[in-house]
Order: structure tokens, then sequence, then C-alpha cells
């Protein structure tokens, strides 16, 4: 007779499931994540399936219409989601603890609810009095919005069908518990099984849920990367949570483009939207400086104008060192690279320094010019007109290549008020109708240097 399992084994990272311990997860290929958790003993025979009443239907049969949705009226917020809530979604809410992420809900609970919605905000973390005390840093609610500690599912289960709200808010999923799950709440099973109870309670009720999922560094509790397979919607709230800026970014969308994002300024009463991130971006840029470019970036169909800078000196190790903040380090390198081959600047003997200012983390190739001539104006210590914008992709040969979305890059330029952009001569054919500011087309690095 077969020996019942009472264990197995999780990775904390992904959730592959294993029989034994392995070092090497196959599924993330991450090493030591793995850990074992209880599992329930057999309950015997299995049951005759009760799904008798269950039938199938030919595609031609179903009829769509358009997904209802509700505003948050918080527009950063929509643009990400894809215009609204759609009912019935199950949304997850990642990122880092203290970042931002219950204020941003507790927020669209107050505009929700003041437009007669019903919510109910489920927290598993605060007190109703700490969470009334957020409330009246935020503002007035309406009393169309219900507030719940538990972190019993079952019985939160009963309250939302017995209440049947429009909305529901669960902060968060790493403190709800099953009883009939024996491991600890925060753990793979607890959490998944967690999600699939309020999966089928915002399918099959049409309510729409919104689920808060920590990120450790540590691993120690499940992240939203368990969960990715089974919501609707994945949002990452990103940004460094001891400064003001924050970009809310949709990584998984049934329901909308994932290519949106939303920018959000933290300040005293909550989460205020940056409408222009652009203006926001470049304020405080020095004049004069040598180093510092304005570059375009795409974030989905959002231009962002953002601040390149560069600072070369010589080194006095042995080995130069180079850092680089708000972008990719490996593509740093590659392109100081092609400048020492390309365009014979020797920096080998120089400490390198690149930064994106305003905290914001960018890896679009249409960076890499901005990059280059960055590194080159502070290398030479000559300044680049304040009033110009540069973007296009470097090449190992030293080309620069097409982006996307070119006019698109020098509108948003015209319209903060710069008056002249670089940009790839291939390029230029899409930019004859854009009229009111000078266009420079550019085939290499070298040309670009010489025209800044």
């Amino acid at each position: 007779m077969a020996k019942s399992r009472t264990s197995i084994f999780f990775c904390q990272n992904c959730g592959y499931e294993s029989a034994k311990w392995m070092g090497q997860c196959p599924g993330c290929r991450e090493w030591n994540t793995f850990v074992e958790e209880p599992v329930l003993p057999s309950q015997g025979a299995v049951k005759k399936s009760t799904a008798s009443g269950a039938k199938t239907a030919r595609l031609s049969e179903i009829v769509i219409k358009e997904e209802e949705r509700m505003t948050t009226k918080i527009r950063e917020l929509d643009r990400v989601l894809g215009g609204g809530i759609v009912q019935g979604s199950l949304v997850l809410v990642g990122g880092d603890p203290g970042i931002g992420k219950s204020t941003l809900l507790l927020q669209m609970c107050r505009n929700l609810s003041g437009d007669g919605h019903r919510v109910l905000y489920i927290s598993g973390e605060e007190s109703l009095k700490q969470i009334k005390l957020r409330a009246d840093r935020i503002g007035s609610f309406s009393d169309s919005l219900s507030l719940l500690c538990e972190t019993n599912l079952d019985m939160i289960e009963q309250i939302i069908r017995r209440e049947l709200p429009e909305a529901v808010i669960i902060d968060s999923i790493q403190t709800m518990y099953r009883e009939t799950v024996s491991s600890a709440p925060g753990s793979i099973s607890q959490v998944r099984e967690s999600t699939g109870v309020l999966m089928r309670i915002a399918k099959g009720l049409g309510i729409s849920v919104f689920i808060v999922g920590h990120v450790t560094k540590e691993g120690l509790v499940a992240g939203p990367r368990v969960l990715e397979h089974m919501v609707d919607t994945v949002l990452y709230f990103e940004g460094d949570r001891y400064a003001s800026y924050r970009m809310l970014r949709a990584v998984k969308n049934r329901f909308g483009s994932t290519n949106e994002v939303g920018v959000f300024e933290m300040a005293a009463a909550g989460l205020r939207e940056v409408e222009n991130p652009s203006e926001y971006m470049l304020s405080g840029k020095p004049a004069g400086a040598s180093g510092s470019v304005v570059a375009c970036s795409m974030e989905g169909t959002r231009p962002i104008l953002l601040e390149i800078q560069a600072l070369v000196c010589q080194t006095f190790f042995n080995i130069p060192r180079r850092t680089a903040a708000g972008t990719d380090f490996n593509r740093v390198n590659l392109l100081m690279a092609v400048l020492e081959k390309r365009a014979g600047l020797s920096m080998s003997s120089c400490d390198a320094y690149v930064n994106i200012a305003g905290g914001v983390k960018m890896n679009e190739p249409a960076l890499d010019l901005a990059i280059v001539l960055a590194i080159a104006s502070s290398f030479r210590d000559r300044a680049v007109d304040e009033k110009t914008v540069v973007f296009g992709e470097v090449g190992l040969s030293g080309e620069v290549r097409a982006v996307s979305m070119a006019q698109t890059r020098v509108l948003e330029a015209k319209k903060l008020g710069f008056s002249r952009c670089i940009v790839p001569a291939v390029c230029m054919d899409q930019l004859k109708e854009v009229k009111g500011i000078a266009l420079v087309g550019v085939h290499t690095i070298q040309e670009a240097i010489r025209s800044m």
C-alpha cells in the first residue's frame, strides 16, 4: 500500500511544485528557493463530479458586448487599467512595502464611493482606527465605503456574498488564510488557495477585486509572481519609497495595453497625479552645464522627456569606475566602447557616471544617442544647447538607427518649448510635416557629436 504524502516542496519564486527538495528550480532556474509545506491528506475515494449541468458553447453563439467599466477619477490609474475598472476583473497590485499601494487604493475607494458605488475595503494588516487616520489625511469619504479587518477567507467570502459590493480591496493577500489549508498565512499554498477563492468570487458575482501583494528581496513570503497567471491584470508600483516620485506600470492586462504607465508624486495628502511628467522630470535642470542632455522616451503612447546626466573624470584607481543609475549598466559600457572605437574618445583612464534625473528607470534603445552625447559632452567639458532634445538608437558600428513614433517625440519637445531636435537621419521622412522646430538628422555618432 502506497504511503500518503503529507508534504510537498514549493519554489518561493515561481511556485513550482516538486515531491522532493531540489537545489535549482527547473521553472525559474533560481537556486535555494524550495521550501517544504504540509498538504492535506487524501479524504478517501474521489467523489463523483457534480458538474452534470455543464455544457459546451459554440463560438458563433457567444455574444460580445463592450465591457462595463467603472472610472476611478484618477486619470493615471484609468490610463494604466485601459479606461477604467472592468466588472468582474481580478487585479493584482504589487510593489515594495511602503511604496504607496494602500494609499493609492484608498484614494480609489474614496472616488468610487463618492459616485455611489458600493466598495468594501478588507485589511489584514491595519486596524479600523489606523485606516481611519490614513483616510482623514486623504479627505472625506461617503457611507458607500465599508471597512473590514479580517484574515479568515471563509468569513470574508460570506460577508462579500451577503453585502454584494461592486468593488473589493484585499490588503494584503499575504495575510489571508483558509482553515482547510494547514500551512501558515503567506505561504505558497495559502496565497494560491486564497487567490483561487477570490477569482471565483469575482467571476461568479461580477465583483471587481483588487489584491495587494508585497515583494521582498529575501523571498520569505510568496511574491506576486505566483499569482500572475491567475489574475486578469498585474500592476507594479515602482520607485524609491524615500523619494516623492512613483510610477505605476501594467505588466499584464487582459482588458487593455501593457505599455501604458501612470506617474504619481507622494504628497502629504496622499498620491498626486503628475499630468505632465516631462515638465516634472526637467524641473531643476542646470543651464549651461556639460554632461546634461534632454532625451525623449516613449512609455506606451505617452512621450516623456528626461534629463540624462553624465560625469567623466580622471580616475585615481588602477581600474576605472563605471556607474549607471536609472539605466542598464552593461548598455552604458557598450556605448562607451563604441565612443572609444568609432569617435576616438580615449576614456580608458576615466571614471564614468551616468544618471537619469528624477529617479526613473528607463531602458529604451532610443536613449542611446542621448547617453552618448552626455558622455561626450562631459569628456570634452562642452555643454549641449539646453533647448535641444536628442533621441536615437546607436549600433556597434557607430550608426544611429531609427526609433518608433519619431513624430510624437518631436511634437512633445515642441510643446514644451524646445527649438531643436537631433534625430536619426532615417526618420527625417516621417518628420516632413513637423514645423516650428529645427530638425538635425544624423547618420553616425560622429555627426551627432559635431552637431551638439
